[in-house]
């Protein structure tokens, strides 16, 4: 009888350790991140990326190292050869006077576009600010960057007055002097600088103006109860039209316009996308956000952000929160909206319109 009892206890005990066990097992997978249906098709980056092209600089690093194709292939066809032009037209900045400080460069006689791509200085950076140079198509009439096979009679560079890393200063200017005057000398060239105080007088003009209208509006959603896997964010998200970013812990709502920036963006902690295991890291937060002078205001970015906020945060169970923690309601959203009415207002009449090329340079 006592080795009934005994083997009863001990089933007794077995089953209480299994009930004990199951109970901890159910209780983790309620506590853990939410998971993502792993049947759902897996969606793959398009975040635009420009590349480096002939005779300019990359404007945004991919870590993939993916680069735009070359277009100095003089066996083109020439339709593709035609076309090939008008893209690279579009992906290089062009030398704008309203943010750029413009140097002639006068030849002596016209000069190859071989010529100069083989002269050209290894950065076309003085310090943080970019430069271009340009040439005036001896056949076209246009100016241009520079390609092989072509003959240009004159040509210009161009450098940045301003961008958010501050105003043009006199070491950048000194630098960039230095640089063209090599090049110049090279092609048989004569550059004429402006004065160096009324050059940095102009970015410091240009550098407040942009200081006092620079806009990136973000919202943050937090979970209400249980955190999220990174799976589950990306599943949620490629639901409102969100793609994975080329950097880690960002996704991207493209814009309908080819190689613009992303019209939102919707990031998280980039240390959790490069775990190990990134679909258990558990998230609580993430910014949605836009860059107001970056894209154009035709896109509707504001309606796009905000729709985006009120639908993320119903099918995350999350809160909208401002930059101080506190709830952000629909007279919020109506306040930013009257605010940015004013802001487009402003640039406009700088003729640098949200989403155009002059203010993608300045604030950036």
């Amino acid at each position: 009888m006592t080795s009934d009892l005994t083997l009863a206890l001990a089933v007794l005990g077995g089953a209480v350790l299994i009930g004990v066990i199951a109970h901890g097992a159910w209780q983790a997978r309620k506590a853990g991140p939410k998971k993502a249906d792993l049947s759902a098709a897996r969606v793959e980056p398009r975040e635009p990326v420009l590349g480096t092209v002939p005779g300019g600089s990359p404007q945004h690093d991919d870590p993939s190292g993916r680069v735009a194709p070359h277009l100095g292939d003089s066996a083109m066809p020439l339709d593709t050869e035609v076309a090939g032009r008008s893209l690279l037209r579009r992906a290089v900045p062009r030398i704008d006077a309203l943010i750029d400080v413009i140097v002639p460069l006068t030849l002596e006689a016209p000069v190859t576009g071989d010529a100069v791509l083989s002269h050209l200085p290894g950065s076309r950076r003085a310090g943080s600010k970019p430069f271009f140079i340009e040439g005036l198509n001896a056949d076209s009439g246009d100016w241009e960057p520079p390609l092989p096979g072509q003959r240009y009679g004159e040509l210009q560079a161009g450098l940045q007055l301003a961008n958010r890393t501050g105003a043009l200063n006199e070491i950048e200017y000194s630098e960039f002097v230095q640089k063209l005057e090599v090049f110049a000398e090279a092609i048989g060239a004569m550059a004429d600088f402006p004065d160096m105080r009324e050059v940095a007088a102009r970015a410091r003009e240009l550098d407040t103006f942009a200081g006092e209208h620079d806009a990136q509006m973000a919202v943050q959603l937090r979970a209400r109860s249980a955190a999220w896997s990174i799976g589950y964010v990306l599943q949620q998200a490629s639901r409102h039209g969100f793609v994975p970013g080329v950097l880690p812990g960002r996704l991207v709502l493209p814009s309908a316009e080819d190689g613009a920036p992303p019209v939102l963006t919707l990031a998280f902690d980039s240390q959790a996308a490069l775990s190990d295991d990134p679909h258990t890291a558990a998230l609580r937060e993430l910014t949605l956000g836009f860059d107001v002078s970056q894209t154009d205001s035709s896109a509707a970015p504001f309606t796009a952000w905000q729709v985006s906020a009120l639908g993320l945060s119903q099918d995350l169970d999350a809160d909208i929160v401002d930059d101080r923690g506190q709830p952000l309601t629909a007279d919020g959203f109506a306040f930013i909206d009257s605010e940015l009415v004013r802001l487009y207002a402003a640039l406009q009449a700088r003729d640098l319109a949200a989403g155009s090329a002059a203010a993608r340079r300045l604030f950036s």
